[in-house]
Parts: C-alpha cells; structure tokens; sequence
C-alpha cells in the first residue's frame, strides 16, 4: 500500500491548474518505481522519503519544479534551481523512461549510503586597503571611525569601493563626506535596503 500523505494531495490540489497534472505525474512515477517511498513536506513542498530524501517537487504561480536530492550525481551537470527548471507541462518533463532511470539510481544512491559533497564554503572577503584620504576623514570623525572598525571586511569594502570608483574628483568627495556622515550614525553603505 503506497504511504501517501493527505497534504500532499491537498498541495496539489490548491497548485494551478497547469501544475496540478505535472505533480499528479511525477509523484505517479515515484511511487510505481520506489512503493516504499514515503511522503512528507519538507521546507513547506511536498517531499519523498526512501532512506533519506529521495526527491521534492513544488508548485509555484507560473511553473514547477522538481529535482532529486542528490540531483547531480543522480542526472549529472549542474543543478538549475531544484533540478530540472522551470516546468509548465508535462513536456518540460523528461520521458517516463528517463524518469523512471533516474528514481531508481536515486534509490541505489540512498540505499548504498551514498553522501553529497558539502558546498563550497564562501570566501572569506579580504579587505581592501583603504586609501590615505578616507582613513584621514574618518579619522576626524569618532563615531564614524567606531562604526568603521567595527564593520567585517564586506562592510568596510562596500564603502570603500564606492568611495574610490567615483571618477571625478567631485564625486569622490561628496560620496566620503556622505560615507562618513553614514558611518557617524552606525550605518552600513546599503543600509536603505537591510532588514529592519
């Protein structure tokens, strides 16, 4: 007996309607490839458990999307959002054939335990030197030198690329002098578009 989850059907059912067929279909093939799958949501989209997670798939307003856990190993080349892109019909969907292939290698890579590499972490941002004239005013300026040696490497440098990719004299000035301004009230550069 296939373990089906009723929220699932309730997903689908509130999907759009050029969605509801392309779930209806995937999650078909699924359960006739791996019956001991189990269902579940997971991060809010519905998702299928067979010795981990074996696949997800979700509805959005204009397309879905599927894609396998281990989706690189399982299809190979690179993930295009959660595996296959944007889908809008059946046709955007591999042949059942191909589908079928990739469940069940998706199953053989949970059953042998098989695990994905880590990301990549991100680098840590270097600072860039500051140049003599934007330490000197920030200097002048206590609570914008606070702020400023307070700040990670990121922060320092969005200040300090926007000040010195100015061209013109002019503009270099007017950016410091808003720069330390800014800084003087413990603002970041982008600080109009951070969270509150």
């Amino acid at each position: 007996m296939p373990k089906k989850d009723a929220r699932i059907d309730a997903y689908i059912a509130k999907s759009a309607d050029f969605a509801q067929p392309i779930l209806t279909h995937i999650r078909k093939l699924i359960h006739e490839e791996c019956p001991d799958v189990e269902e579940t949501l997971k991060w809010s989209m519905p998702s299928f458990m067979y010795r981990g997670i074996l696949c997800n798939m979700a509805s959005f307003k204009q397309h879905c999307a599927f894609g396998f856990w281990k989706h690189k190993l399982v299809v190979g080349g690179e993930r295009v959002g959660m595996g296959f892109g944007k889908m809008t019909s059946l046709a955007d969907l591999p042949s059942d054939a191909t589908m079928r292939a990739y469940i069940r290698k998706a199953m053989k890579l949970n059953e042998d335990g098989v695990k994905t590499s880590p990301a990549k972490k991100a680098k840590k941002a270097t600072l860039l030197a500051a140049p003599p004239y934007f330490l000197n005013a920030l200097k002048k300026n206590k609570k914008a030198l606070a702020t400023y040696d307070a700040f990670a490497p990121s922060k320092k440098n969005e200040y300090i690329e926007w000040v010195t990719e100015a061209k013109a004299e002019e503009t270099r000035a007017r950016r410091l002098a808003q720069a330390v301004e800014w800084m003087a009230e413990g603002k970041a550069r982008n600080w109009k578009y951070e969270k509150c």
